[in-house]
């Protein structure tokens, strides 16, 4: 009997072409780019190179083809989350802006799951920011450490879970040690939100530059999200913003990218400043967010009540020109008590997950 050998392994790209490549400010195409990725992620590439790499990417300006590349690779070795739900809405922003407000998307996530959204929260510690979503759900009393399973329990029964980047993204250890000495904002930055561990179908992402936001778009449409929002609020914050213009791209799977631009008034909201949502620490954050789920009024109530809208409209709940309607819809899961339920429940259950382990 004749024995077939396998096939050859993919040859890994060429690292000095491609570094050449990107010092000429070319840029470097989808496959290769995730091929180059999965050999970095698999330990394959020195650190040197690594470093060299990221730092070409940054100088040059990442191209959507370079961040869908990677994109893919991330997602190909992320561990995943059994889920029995469909329809997942994501609320993971990029970060970066350096307003230092309270966790929006966080508190966002909360209020889209007690209208009945399902949410797989992806998010980490604090970088830039006063607080990261890690960080706050902690100051919420939400056990963060769990298992690919327990966050899975935590969506299937309340409807919302919490996707802790670190322990879903593993292969990154390769990585983490040289973005933290480069210091500035690497393509993984703008990636992290694109590979949601529970294959989030629905996405609500927050970018702090528009053409940052545009790119991005470009990527969720190559990625093939059914249905997803990109936003950038006043050309500085990575939510909806409620002073000046939020650009909005709307992503509805292979058809042409829109283009929209949305004021307070689009809300039905009042205009706010900027320093009335900033915190210094992820306890005041969390402080917020019980005061927004007690009904409290205020700017950080309506920056939830309009960021909670933009999420409806991108699960598909709503029109994306129905955004007052949203707002209403969110204002009740916070006034009927629903949204401050639903935060104790996932406090309660996760809280469970530690006591089992103990």
């Amino acid at each position: 009997m004749t024995t077939v050998p396998p096939p050859p392994e993919a040859a890994s790209p060429d690292f000095g072409a491609v570094l050449q490549a990107l010092v000429e400010k070319q840029s470097v195409p989808e496959e290769t780019m995730r091929e180059l990725i999965l050999a970095i992620m698999r330990g394959g590439i020195s650190e040197a190179l690594i470093a060299a790499l990221l730092t070409a990417l940054r100088m040059k300006t990442e191209a959507s083809s370079e961040i869908t590349g990677t994109a893919r690779a991330m997602f190909e070795l992320a561990t995943r989350i059994p889920t029995r739900r469909i329809g997942l809405l994501d609320t993971c922003g990029t970060g970066g802006d350096a307003l230092h407000t309270f966790n929006i998307s966080t508190a966002t996530a909360i209020v889209v799951a007690a209208c009945e959204v399902p949410v797989a929260k992806h998010g980490n510690r604090s970088v830039s920011s006063s607080s990261g979503s890690a960080d706050v759900l902690e100051a919420l009393g939400v056990n963060v450490q769990l298992t690919p399973e327990q966050v899975g329990v935590c969506i299937d029964r309340l409807g919302i879970g919490f996707c802790f980047a670190p322990l879903f993204h593993s292969a990154m250890k390769h990585v983490a040690p040289i973005r933290k000495q480069l210091r500035f904002r690497t393509i993984f930055n703008l990636v992290g939100p694109l590979v949601n561990p529970a294959g989030a179908e629905h996405q609500l992402l927050g970018v702090s530059r528009i053409e940052t936001a545009r790119l991005l778009a470009e990527s969720l449409r190559a990625l093939g999200r059914s249905r997803a929002l990109v936003v950038c609020g006043a050309n500085q914050l990575d939510e909806v913003a409620l002073w000046g213009e939020t650009a909005a791209f709307l992503i509805e799977g292979t058809q042409p990218i829109r283009e929209i631009r949305w004021t307070a008034a689009d809300f039905g909201l009042p205009t706010i400043r900027p320093e009335e949502l900033k915190v210094s620490s992820p306890v005041e954050s969390a402080e917020m967010i019980r005061g927004i789920l007690a009904g409290n009024s205020g700017p950080a109530r309506s920056i939830v009540l309009a960021n909670a809208a933009a999420g409806l409209a991108a699960a598909g709940q709503i029109s994306i020109d129905q955004l007052q309607a949203g707002v209403a819809v969110a204002a009740d899961a916070i006034d009927s008590g629903a949204a401050r339920n639903r935060l104790e429940q996932l406090v309660r259950l996760t809280g469970e997950f530690r006591t089992a382990v103990k």
